[in-house]
C-alpha cells in the first residue's frame, strides 16, 4: 500500500487538497483494505539465481558459489510494524539448479544452544530456523522444515492451515534433503560468547513438488516462501542455558523473527508469505514485479477475512458482498473486474473475474485459492 499513500502525501498541502478528489479511485481502493491494515502490507520478494555448480552442503556459507547470491534484508518481528526490530540479525540467501533449491542462513547469536537430537522432535522448543514453502500458491498442501543448532530436522506437510482445521502430517519427510550446521563459537557453552550459527540446505524439488501435481521448475516459476527464527530468552543455571519462566512456572513466549512479516503471530497464513521468483538470468538483471493475478487475489482475501469476522460475530456466513462493505465491480491495476459471492450459512465461495479475459480466481471458506477458466456466456 506504500506507493499510493506515498504519492498522495506529496500533494497534501494547503490549497492542493482538491487533488484528492481528482483521484477517487485511488482513495477508494486504499480505503477498502483499511479494516485489516497489517494483513495487506506488500510481502517481501526474492529473485533466486540459477547455478550450474551446486554448493557443498557443509554449513560453510562463505564458499564461492554462495557469493553469487544476495542476502535478504534483516529479519523483522513477525507482527511487522507493531513490534520493534529484533536485536539479533538473521538473513537468508538462495540458489537453484535443475534438482534443488539451496538455502543458506546466517543467525547471529551470542549464546548458541540446542538440546533436541532426534528427527521429528518438536524442534521449535529449541531456538531454531524454519522455512515454509507453498509451491502452488494456493495456501493448501504446503511444507515446513525446521532445524536447530544440532542439525536436528523436524519436517511436516500441511494439508491446509490450522485456522481451517488443517492436519499436520509429521510422518512426511523431505526425501533427499541435505542439511548442515556450523556454529561460530561453542555449542551449549555459556562460559564464552559466540558469534552465531549458519545453516545450509539442499531441498530436492521432487520432494516438495511431486505426485500428481508435480511442478516443473523453470525460469519465471513463482512460489510463496517464508523463513522464521524462533528465539527464547534464557539464563545460565548450573552451567546450562535455561529458558526464562513466568510466575506460574511456564516458559516465557518465544520471539518470532521472520523474513516477510505476517502481520500477526501466526506463520500459518501462507497468503502473507514472501514471493520467490526463479530466474535463469543473472539475478541482478531480473526485478520482481507484483503479478496482476496477485493484485486480483487481494480482493478475494478481503472477502475471506470479512466473512470470517462475520462468522465469528453471527455464527454464519453472509450472502451479500454489499452488506460486507465490498463493491462487486472494481478496478485492478487499470482492469475492470467483477466480484461475486455464493454462500450458505456454513460455506462460501467468492469469484473475481477479469472482464476482458474472463480469467477467474476463487476462494472458499477454507482459504483455498484456485484458478478457473469460465467460458463467456454467448
Amino acid at each position: 500500500m506504500r506507493s499510493i499513500s506515498t504519492c498522495l502525501s506529496r500533494f497534501i498541502k494547503p490549497g492542493l487538497t482538491a487533488v484528492l478528489f481528482a483521484l477517487p479511485g485511488l482513495v477508494k481502493a486504499q480505503d477498502v483494505f483499511k479494516e485489516f491494515p497489517d494483513l495487506f502490507t506488500v510481502p517481501e520478494s526474492y529473485v533466486v539465481k540459477y547455478v550450474k555448480q551446486a554448493p557443498v552442503i557443509d554449513g560453510n556459507i562463505e564458499d564461492a558459489i554462495w557469493q553469487q547470491a544476495k542476502w535478504t534484508k534483516d529479519f523483522q518481528d513477525i507482527e511487522g510494524r507493531l513490534k520493534p526490530r529484533p536485536p539479533l540479525q538473521t538473513n537468508v540467501k538462495m540458489l537453484w539448479d535443475d534438482s534443488c533449491l539451496y538455502v543458506a542462513a546466517r543467525i547471529k547469536d551470542p549464546h548458541v544452544w540446542a538440546t533436541l537430537k532426534h528427527h521429528d522432535d518438536i524442534v521449535y522448543h529449541d531456538n531454531d530456523f524454519e522455512l515454509f514453502i507453498d509451491p502452488n500458491n494456493s495456501t493448501h498442501k504446503y511444507f515446513e522444515i525446521e532445524v536447530n543448532a544440532l542439525n536436528t530436522i523436524f519436517d511436516l506437510f500441511l494439508t491446509k492451515p490450522y485456522r481451517n482445521n488443517g492436519a499436520a502430517v509429521t510422518g512426511w519427510d523431505t526425501h533427499g534433503l541435505r542439511s548442515a550446521v556450523k556454529v561460530q563459537g561453542t555449542l551449549n557453552d555459556p562460559s564464552d560468547t559466540d558469534q552465531g550459527w549458519t545453516v545450509e540446505m539442499a531441498i530436492p524439488f521432487k520432494a516438495i513438488a511431486g505426485g500428481f501435481n508435480r511442478a516443473v521448475i523453470k525460469d519465471g516459476t513463482l512460489w510463496r516462501i517464508n523463513f522464521s527464527r524462533v528465539e527464547y530468552d534464557t539464563k545460565v543455571q548450573n552451567g546450562k542455558y535455561v529458558k526464562l519462566k513466568d510466575n506460574a512456572g511456564h516458559d516465557l513466549p518465544e520471539h518470532n523473527w521472520v523474513w516477510s512479516n505476517q502481520g500477526l503471530i501466526n506463520m500459518h497464513y501462507p497468503e502473507r508469505w514472501g514471493y520467490l521468483l526463479f530466474s535463469d538470468h543473472k539475478a541482478d538483471d531480473v526485478k520482481f514485479e507484483m503479478p496482476y493475478a496477485e493484485e486480483q487475489k487481494k480482493y478475494l482475501w478481503l472477502v475471506y477475512y470479512k466473512q470470517k469476522q462475520w462468522y465469528k460475530d453471527h455464527h454464519e456466513y453472509h450472502t451479500s458482498l454489499k452488506d460486507l462493505g465490498i463493491e462487486d465491480n472494481i478496478t485492478v491495476t487499470g482492469n475492470t473486474n467483477g466480484l461475486k459471492l455464493e454462500a450458505t450459512p456454513h460455506q462460501f465461495i467468492a469469484y473475481i473475474s477479469d472482464a476482458k479475459t474472463n480469467v477467474t480466481y476463487t476462494i472458499d471458506q477454507d482459504g483455498l485459492v484456485q484458478l478457473q477458466i469460465i467460458p463467456k456466456t454467448p
